[in-house]
């Protein structure tokens, strides 16, 4: 089964550019879509109250999910990393059209699927910390929740150097890598270089400690 999903935030949106990408890339790829899912929603919203989590329900192994893109299916890095979870878990398939994405149960897909994971973690870690400290604050000295990001001088990226080397190691762009993070491409590049995180050194050890040597 092949779906196709469309999300727009608005109504005043129109799902028909989406659509055309999805046509487009299945006439030029020989796919046919079986079911099409449009709804217009905020991707802030949870997917089991969504379109979206009647198909993250009844998929099956081997189904594929097209998108035009992966903010298509959420708004928060953790959202779509616990979504693209779920579906891999189920042995099923997600591609997109403008981020180039092919997730499925080949070995890379694997090693994303891990990187996702612990994406998805290390952020769920950070937002529990950050609003553990925002109320800290807030008692003691009056201010209000918040939730401060690139601060002092530290990365956006700060704590993913382990997630974005089994990206690099799975041939995953910068551009991607921005996408997913939603940061600038820059900062994922000067992240990169900082850390050294495209060294040998460093991508032989991943490999050594997680036996990549396949990739």
């Amino acid at each position: 089964m092949n779906y196709g999903y469309i999300r727009v935030s608005t109504d005043k949106q129109t799902v028909e550019n989406q659509r055309f990408e999805i046509e487009s890339f299945c006439k030029k790829n020989g796919l046919a879509i079986d079911s099409w899912i449009e709804e217009t929603v905020s991707g802030t919203v949870d997917a089991s109250r969504r379109e979206l989590g009647k198909i993250l329900k009844d998929i099956k192994k081997g189904d594929l999910i097209i998108c035009s893109e992966l903010s298509r299916l959420g708004r928060s890095l953790f959202m779509i990393m616990s979504i693209l979870n779920q579906l891999m878990e189920k042995e099923a398939k997600v591609w997109t059209i403008k981020d180039n994405y092919r997730l499925g149960d080949d070995i890379q897909s694997k090693v994303l699927a891990f990187a996702f994971g612990l994406s998805a973690e290390i952020e769920r870690n950070l937002i529990s910390q950050r609003t553990k400290e925002a109320l800290e604050r807030k008692k003691t000295e009056g201010i209000k929740l918040g939730r401060p990001r690139g601060r002092n001088g530290k990365s956006k990226l700060e704590g993913a150097e382990f997630a974005v080397t089994i990206m690099l190691l799975a041939g995953t762009s910068i551009n991607q890598m921005s996408k997913l993070y939603g940061t600038h491409r820059e900062t994922v590049k000067l992240f990169i270089k900082k850390k050294a995180l495209d060294s040998n050194e460093n991508l032989s050890q991943a490999k050594k400690e997680f036996n990549l040597g396949s990739l």
